[in-house]
């Protein structure tokens, strides 16, 4: 498997569906996954130190990321290449300045692809899918975690979206978006998207303790603190909501890195990095999860807030995010103060609704979600790419 960035301290979306999915495999398959040394998406200076580890059950091999980006000359190209038609030349010196440009790992491929029998490779829109499909068509499953921005639509990746023997999409909406941008239904594509990980039983009132929450009510954010996921629209919002409204009023509970500063103000709580056991137990008490993000291939944080009965509410300019509300009927979406506030109030002050809604998303997380499912798909998959020529079960890279 490739992806850019790989590891526990990773909790990226696409990095950590990668992992739950190479972990799951690994039960089943010989899993080998090749990434950078890069902790830091921005940056992608070099963090880890190259060469093999092993990280639980797979096998981790690192890359040196031969450039770290420079974020005013990567501006620079970005608003060229997404502002007019631009050469494929200048599309290929984007990818490479987008990073991480990681040549070593391409030249390793090169050397080694026969010690696989398939390759599934992460996020389409860097250099590591790019030139493994590139190089490998006949070996690459494609899982693209594809958000819709102008990048989809770049001419450089339509052999990306063409070539692929699979192409493993996270949503319809996400086949959708890419199948419009590129005419591509001739590739075999499976809705599949990730299962969550299995974690051991955790008390739940300990947590609670720990974090002095016993006796509050609390809404939860978990994930990146960041404009581009919606969170600084999403605090303005909650602060008109908690100034308005005349029902309860909630703390709004942060998990997470942020990049962006969080108001001072008595109701916005912010915990940092926390356990997965912990960050689980605190989603299975709090009253709503939101979700405020406009770009998404598909949230795992609806999907762990269902795995926990909890309800929703969601951005519902997302196209992804108001699709999963509405297949699973979890959770309610807005798309403006007004719908926020109204939907927020409602979920507050009617708790038939929210445990309506957390089962019927718990029904639809386990009819769709759970591992059972998710690795029949990716087995029908293999089958497949390996168009029934092998009894033998595959080595997965």
């Amino acid at each position: 498997m490739l992806v850019q960035r790989y590891g526990k301290q990773v909790n990226g979306g696409a990095e950590l569906h990668c992992r739950l999915v190479a972990e799951a495999l690994a039960k089943r398959h010989e899993v080998e996954v090749l990434s950078s040394c890069a902790l830091d998406y921005i940056s992608w200076e070099n963090h880890f130190p190259p060469g093999v580890e092993q990280v639980g059950p797979v096998t981790l091999r690192r890359f040196r990321v031969k450039q770290p980006r420079d974020e005013r000359r990567f501006g620079l190209i970005s608003q060229e290449v997404f502002s007019q038609p631009t050469p494929i030349a200048k599309q290929m010196l984007w990818l490479k300045e987008q990073g991480p440009f990681m040549p070593e790992l391409v030249d390793f491929l090169k050397a080694q692809h026969q010690r696989w029998d398939l390759l599934v490779t992460f996020s389409f829109r860097y250099y590591h899918s790019y030139n493994c499909v590139r190089l490998f068509p006949q070996k690459s499953i494609l899982v693209p975690t594809a958000e819709p921005d102008e990048a989809v639509r770049l001419g450089i990746f339509r052999s990306t979206f063409t070539s692929p023997r699979v192409i493993l999409y996270n949503t319809p909406e996400e086949q959708n978006l890419i199948q419009k941008a590129h005419h591509n239904t001739s590739v075999p594509g499976i809705v599949i998207g990730v299962g969550i990980e299995n974690r051991r039983p955790v008390n739940v009132d300990e947590v609670l303790a720990k974090f002095s929450l016993q006796n509050e009510r609390y809404i939860i954010y978990v994930g990146r603190i960041d404009k581009n996921k919606g969170c600084q629209e999403m605090f303005d919002y909650f602060i008109d909501f908690v100034s308005h409204t005349n029902g309860p009023k909630p703390t709004l509970l942060l998990l997470g890195r942020n990049v962006i500063p969080i108001p001072d103000h008595p109701l916005i709580r912010h915990l940092g990095f926390i356990s997965d056991e912990e960050k689980m137990a605190l989603i299975k008490r709090a009253e709503v999860l939101i979700m405020p993000s406009y770009l998404e291939s598909l949230s795992i944080v609806l999907l762990e807030a269902w795995a926990c009965r909890t309800a929703v509410l969601a951005n519902g300019r997302s196209d992804v995010l108001r699709g999963q509300c509405r297949r699973s009927n979890g959770g309610l979406y807005y798309a403006s103060k007004e719908e926020f506030i109204l939907c927020l109030e409602e979920l507050l002050g009617n708790e038939f609704l929210r445990k309506r809604l957390g089962s019927l998303g718990n029904k639809y997380f386990r009819l769709n979600y759970s591992w059972d499912v998710i690795m029949s798909k990716y087995d029908r998959a293999f089958e497949i790419a390996l168009a029934g020529g092998k009894a033998a079960k595959a080595r997965t890279a």
